[in-house]
């Protein structure tokens, strides 16, 4: 491994420093962080994951997936694209913030609405009362937003909305510092996340709590960076999936020697064994980088998955909401009621979870487009024919 971040740290001057231009350097224009459809299925799965994970808490399915690191290593890789075009960074911020917070807000109404009409309750472990002050970060989520006891599940994955927030007030110093000294600003996030497992630094409450996440997902954020400049092509590929191995081995085995108290050895629940293990992921799917210029050629799949990730953000804010729904509506029906009492329960309401997903989508995720400053649409259209691919990320 060490092998490894020094092939990373011996980049030559001109790219570590990064551009000196508004355009990117060659080899950043070839791995730039543009969309196509490799990217598209990357954030496909992993939303899939988190659906799955949600539903039957699978402990197993983060070790197969790991879709948070993933899914913020794109993001680090879209932000250095959108950096080296340059223009205003209080512009750039801006948009991306408007991006995010357009359709949080959608969110935001309908939770708020559905645990106020229900009564918010909070119990001494569970919940956060809704105050002025709490209620701000129901407005710019750069902490965890307060919920109802009775609708924890519908607040829980916005953890990632908190911590993708701060990764963009964060990227123009962690581009200009990883540009400089990549290997250490890898390897620093991690030590971070050492010394919170010791108890040497304390991160808790509701921004410190985000503050975690920032730093476990920090090195797969900068692993974009990489990526995007082209720095993991360079690693022989031996030695990436060397590294790769080794990561995902030694978190899966802190997993095991230090288990979670309330769900075990489960990595995405251990912030030292998800670091270690959604970096060796990054590595191995972003340096083993596929050509999936095949789906093309089956024009239903590659709408399907342009289609699921142009409406990412949708599909993970309503996720649980989704899944809450689904058992819902099984449980009133008198035909299907018996079905969510018996012992593939799970497996009816995981059904119902993408018909009510669906509906949902269609919706409020054309949100997603006037977020994005594109025409709303009910339905995606996209207007690159079917045998041209597009570029990569661009729209992520």
């Amino acid at each position: 491994m060490t092998a490894l971040m020094n092939r990373i740290d011996s980049t030559p001057d001109a790219i570590a420093a990064g551009p000196t231009t508004a355009s990117p350097a060659p080899g950043a224009q070839r791995a730039a962080a543009s969309r196509d459809l490799y990217i598209d299925t990357l954030r496909g799965v992993a939303l899939l994951r988190v659906l799955t994970y949600h539903t039957f808490g699978w402990a197993w399915l983060p070790m197969v997936y790991p879709s948070m690191g993933i899914m913020f290593a794109l993001g680090g890789s879209l932000m250095a694209s959108s950096l080296d075009r340059g223009g205003s960074l209080g512009g750039l911020i801006k948009r991306r913030f408007k991006r995010i917070l357009i359709p949080f807000w959608a969110f935001a109404a309908v939770a708020v609405g559905v645990m106020l009409s229900r009564g918010w309750q909070v119990t001494e472990d569970l919940g956060e009362p809704l105050t002025v002050e709490s209620a701000l970060r129901w407005i710019v989520p750069l902490g965890m937003p307060p919920n109802s006891v009775q609708f924890d599940d519908w607040v829980l994955p916005l953890w990632y909305v908190a911590a993708y927030l701060w990764f963009v007030l964060l990227s123009p110093a962690l581009l200009w510092l990883f540009r400089r000294w990549p290997k250490t600003m890898i390897t620093a996030p991690l030590a971070l996340v050492f010394l919170q497992a010791g108890t040497i630094i304390d991160l808790s409450g509701p921004f410190g709590d985000i503050a975690l996440d920032v730093v476990t997902y920090a090195a797969c954020w900068m692993l974009g960076f990489a990526h995007h400049d082209g720095l993991l092509k360079r690693i022989p590929l031996w030695k990436a999936l060397t590294g790769a191995a080794m990561l995902a081995a030694a978190g899966i085995a802190w997993a095991y020697a230090f288990p979670n108290v309330e769900s075990g050895a489960n990595v995405s629940d251990i912030p030292v064994a998800s670091a270690l293990f959604s970096l060796g992921a990054v590595l191995l799917v972003l340096r083993c980088y596929l050509n999936f210029a095949w789906m093309h050629r089956v024009p239903p799949l590659a709408w399907l998955v342009r289609a699921v990730s142009s409406r990412a953000l949708t599909i993970y804010l309503w996720g649980n909401a989704a899944i809450y729904g689904s058992e819902l509506l099984l449980d009133q029906w008198s035909v299907t009621q018996p079905l969510v009492q018996g012992p593939a329960s799970d497996w009816w309401i995981y059904g119902g979870t993408f018909v009510v997903l669906t509906a949902i989508v269609l919706a409020v995720g054309w949100i997603e487009d006037v977020a994005a400053g594109r025409r709303p649409r009910l339905v995606p259209r996209f207007s690159t024919p079917a045998g041209r691919p597009r570029a990569r990320l661009a729209t992520a």
